[in-house]
């Protein structure tokens, strides 16, 4: 495209705007599809001024028929999205056990393309709900694509696929009304839940803070299921993969949730643009669980059980590589939407289990992208194309964009005798190989619809990730069970569901009833009795918050009259400490600071709530705090801060409007040359009780 400086502009007969180049400048031609220069894009060609439309404009005809279909369907699942290119970097060579090729030469890096997304809302739904999270990571090798497709949870809700359409069916909008949209808090859901108890370990998952995370570079990301790594000489190791962020686990609270979807409906989508584009770029480490078929057996429950974690207390995590996103895309349809993840696409090295689950999502996916993107080729397009040699004797159907050349479309063949070209064969050396080997007990005999027995337990591990959290987070997984069963007009639901919570601890159970207002009732008998295991302090977020302002965005108020010097000192420490300041005022335009200098300020202050910084500061003058004291915005600003655990930072002229929003001077509110940074690096979770009512 030419630079838009070269463009002439004029208006038409109508006032309507003509921007023309001339026959000469190469490269800036507006053509149609079929290469056809455009000589006039503003107005369609008629009978006459003020005459009908003619059917020759194939100008206008074309244009129309393309945007009319312009949207595909979007995904049934994961439809909200966000995504990256990247690179995998191997840190830690995996030789002894896989023969895959990404995990053998310390140093070499794979390009990737990394897909975030909510799981239940629309194409156009919010960032922000209460939800779990994609985390789908597509690396480019140079034995093939390689597809792990995860999310932010470790678990499932559902052990077996033949439950997905039903899990879904349940937790999107309610088939006759048509809402509510992106959340769980619903009749159908929870009816469905309170019916399945092997869901309750993920619903504990679901209502902590991992379900409402504050950015996408700010949450782990999981395989769920466990595969296996096979090494050259055909031995198996059962594997499960772990992403850790390097900036820590982060996440929002509730009411701060609820406020950022008006705020800024795709808030999770700007962060992880905006991070990319500055520089910052979003990294994680892979680590993984390696283990053999005795470990698994030596364990309360089943390895291949979707439902189940294996603590890393248990089996500590193995740190082998790095994932770091450094380029947004270029075009978000061409490559965020049409991307295709499957799990079935692996490479020679990894290899699948029987984990119920993961074989019924082996089959899905690819039905799911041809009914998405119309066409079996979709492999084919730039996003989805392998970067390594592709050659098969598949052919033709809708949008092949491939040219292959000669009559070898079979195999095996003898064209090669007459001196044409054959086309590729099979390699038994190099080729995918199925494991061939019986990896665990029970993997053959009579064909049943059946679990294994220790798939039974629903109950086990719900309690280990309750016992792991900290008071705080208790609080807030109990809140939010409230918060969900409070939407449910079903009478009969919630009694069901803490039935079942009687299972996970009775504690938890109760601060449910009391927080429904509803007396608790018989515990509902579990399948398989329930065993104690012990806490796993890393399935707490606050237990292992990185204590650090890097990758962070800290709002800073001003007004008229504010310090010069205090300013431009706090935004060079911010960004020197790695953080973004973003500086507010309630003018967009000129705010005139003590030296008497006009400076234009990121955002306004109506526009720019604080639910959308890590921190706060508060630099007013006397003149400014005695204006903004009574501004409702500036109230509102500071008390949503303070209410939702952060940091403020404060100037001295400043406390009269931190009284007025009824801040306390307590932990976490500081001067600003008071250690504002090292109080910014972290929320105060001991604040809360004084602020809100928690179950």
């Amino acid at each position: 495209m030419a630079d838009k400086t070269k463009f002439d502009s004029e208006p038409g007969r109508g006032g309507e705007t003509h921007q023309h180049v001339s026959e000469k400048t190469a490269g800036a031609h507006l053509t149609t599809n079929q290469g056809i220069r455009v000589s006039d894009n503003q107005n369609s060609l008629k009978s006459g001024e003020r005459g009908p439309a003619l059917l020759e404009d194939f100008v206008l005809r074309e244009k129309i028929f393309h945007f009319d279909h312009e949207r595909i369907p979007e995904r049934i699942v994961h439809a909200r999205g966000s995504a990256a290119h990247g690179f995998f970097e191997l840190t830690q060579s995996l030789s002894d056990v896989t023969m895959a090729d990404l995990f053998q030469r310390v140093g070499e890096k794979v390009p990737v393309f990394v897909r975030f997304s909510t799981v239940a809302g629309g194409a156009g739904s919010v960032d922000t709900p209460r939800d779990v999270r994609g985390f789908a990571v597509k690396f480019y090798t140079q034995q093939g694509n390689w597809d792990l497709v995860g999310n932010n949870i470790p678990v499932f809700f559902i052990q077996d696929a033949i439950k997905f359409p039903d899990l879904i069916h349940a937790v999107k909008m309610e088939a006759d009304r048509a809402y509510p949209q992106a959340g769980s808090a619903h009749d159908t859901f929870w009816d469905f839940a309170s019916l399945m108890p092997e869901s309750t370990h993920m619903l504990m998952w679901a209502m902590s803070d991992r379900a409402i995370p504050r950015s996408y570079r700010m949450m782990q990301g999981f395989g769920i299921h466990t595969f296996r790594f096979v090494n050259a000489a055909g031995k198996s190791t059962f594997v499960k993969f772990h992403w850790r962020p390097k900036l820590g686990v982060q996440s929002t609270i509730w009411d701060e949730a609820l406020k950022l979807q008006a705020a800024d409906n795709d808030y999770h989508r700007r962060d992880l643009y905006e991070a990319i584009e500055s520089g910052s770029f979003p990294e994680w480490e892979l680590g993984v669980q390696l283990f053999d078929e005795a470990f698994a057996n030596k364990l309360p429950y089943d390895v291949l059980d979707a439902t189940k974690i294996i603590p890393e207390e248990l089996l500590p995590l193995t740190i082998v590589g790095r994932l770091v996103l450094d380029r947004n895309p270029d075009n978000f349809f061409a490559e965020t939407e049409q991307v295709a993840y499957c799990p079935a696409n692996i490479v020679p090295g990894i290899d699948f289990t029987n984990d119920p689950l993961l074989q019924g999502r082996l089959f899905s996916y690819l039905d799911t992208q041809k009914s998405r993107l119309g066409t079996a080729n979709f492999h084919q397009l730039p996003i989805n194309a392998p970067k390594c040699p592709m050659m098969n004797f598949q052919r033709d159907g809708m949008m092949q964009m491939n040219l292959p050349k000669g009559r070898a479309n079979y195999e095996p063949n003898s064209l090669a005798m007459a001196g044409e070209n054959s086309g590729p064969r099979e390699c038994p050396s190099a080729g995918f190989r199925t494991l061939e080997a019986q990896t665990g007990k029970r993997e053959q005999g009579e064909k049943l619809r059946m679990r294994a027995d220790l798939f039974a337990d629903h109950y086990s591990q719900a309690r280990l990730f309750w016992l792991s959290q900290t008071d705080s987070e208790r609080a807030h997984i109990a809140s939010s069970f409230v918060f969900e069963l409070s939407k449910v007009a079903l009478d009969h639901v919630p009694p069901r569901m803490l039935g079942n919570l009687l299972n996970v601890d009775k504690g938890l159970a109760q601060r449910v009833a009391d927080g429904l207002g509803i007396d608790l009732p018989a515990i509902n008998p579990a399948a398989r009795e329930p065993v104690d295991l012990a806490p796993s302090p890393a399935l707490s977020i606050q237990k292992n918050m990185v204590e650090t302002v890097e990758g962070r965005k800290i709002g800073i108020l001003i007004a008229d009259g504010s310090d010069a010097v205090a300013l431009k000192k706090l935004k060079d420490d911010i960004a020197k400490a790695g953080a973004v300041p973003f500086v507010v005022a309630p003018k967009i335009g000129a705010t005139r600071l003590s030296n008497g200098k006009a400076v234009k300020v990121d955002g306004q202050l109506a526009g720019s709530p604080s639910q959308v910084f890590d921190a706060i500061v508060v630099l007013l003058s006397k003149d400014g705090a005695d204006i903004l004291v009574n501004e409702a915005a500036a109230i509102q600003w500071i008390m949503d801060a303070f209410g939702h655990l952060k940091a403020i930072g404060h100037s001295e002229d400043a406390l009269p409007i931190l009284k007025k929003a009824g801040v306390e001077i307590s932990a976490g509110v500081v001067p600003i040359d008071a250690h504002f940074l090292e109080a910014a690096s972290k929320r105060f979770w001991d604040r809360e009780p004084k602020l809100r009512l928690l179950a």
